[in-house]
């Protein structure tokens, strides 16, 4: 059962990872499109700036699964690092329970939000582009790294002593 499930999460990992990266390269090719455009043209893509920004927050939101699951979120750790062990796993734990509560919460929260933008369907400005899909991105982004983080804190041989690097 376990290895099963390490296979899937495995997977889930490769492609968030790559369908990160699509959206990044997509985002930065946009990018590059427009400059050329408007300098070279005088023509800039209007909906541009919209579509990149929408792009963006996919390949955040995904890509943080990835983090999630490698345990290499952003730490303010400069005490913690001079505690003991056992005083730092436990604030690890502290600390990973505190973040799968508040991604639980925010993604209950959004989903009525998310339904209103597309029973309404409410779209962008510039790209004419449904706003339910950027932002499902938060509450699909926050549902992964919360399955990642369970699944590495739950699943025995993924605990780590320290997810501090250096440690």
């Amino acid at each position: 059962m376990t290895e099963k499930l390490l296979r899937l999460v495995r997977a889930l990992v490769a492609v968030i990872g790559v369908l990160s990266g699509v959206l990044l390269v997509a985002s930065v090719a946009l990018n590059f499109a427009n400059v050329v455009g408007r300098y070279f043209f005088n023509a800039s893509i209007p909906w541009a700036e919209e579509a990149m920004l929408f792009l963006m927050v996919g390949c955040v939101f995904l890509g943080n699964g990835v983090v999630a699951w490698s345990g290499r979120q952003i730490r303010m750790d400069v005490v913690v690092r001079m505690l003991p062990p056992k005083v730092r796993e436990a604030l690890d734990l502290f600390s990973e329970l505190v973040f799968l509560i508040t991604a639980v919460a925010i993604v209950i929260f959004a989903w009525p939000v998310i339904r209103d933008l597309a029973e309404f369907d409410q779209r962008s400005q510039a790209a004419d582009f449904p706003l339910v899909i950027p932002q499902a991105m938060v509450p699909i982004g926050l549902s992964i790294m919360a399955f990642l983080v369970a699944v590495r804190l739950l699943v025995p041989q993924l605990r780590r002593k320290s997810q501090i690097p250096g440690h």
